[in-house]
């Protein structure tokens, strides 16, 4: 079994998804409570680019998953159209 890197960040433990293409932490970001979510980012249509990851927020332990964002304009159409299954 392969065991995954974590980063850590000021706020999350994170844990890259194998699905990403951009393997990068960018500057706008959204924490989801739902860690069992299948979250299909290419349905989404961004305009930049983005990633997501499996997440503990560190402040009080809660997992979920994080979604960042290149362009903040990105951020606006991921909350309109996540809705958790």
């Amino acid at each position: 079994m392969a065991t995954a890197k974590s980063i850590d960040t000021g706020d999350y433990k994170l844990f890259p998804s194998p699905r990403n293409v951009h393997r990068v932490i960018f500057e706008h970001q959204v924490f989801v409570p739902y860690p069992y979510a299948l979250i299909v980012m290419d349905e989404f249509y961004f305009k930049g680019r983005y990633s997501l990851f499996s997440a503990c927020r560190l402040s009080d332990g809660k997992m979920g998953q994080v979604a960042t964002f290149e362009l903040a304009s990105d951020v606006d159409i991921f909350n309109k159209k996540f809705t958790p299954d």
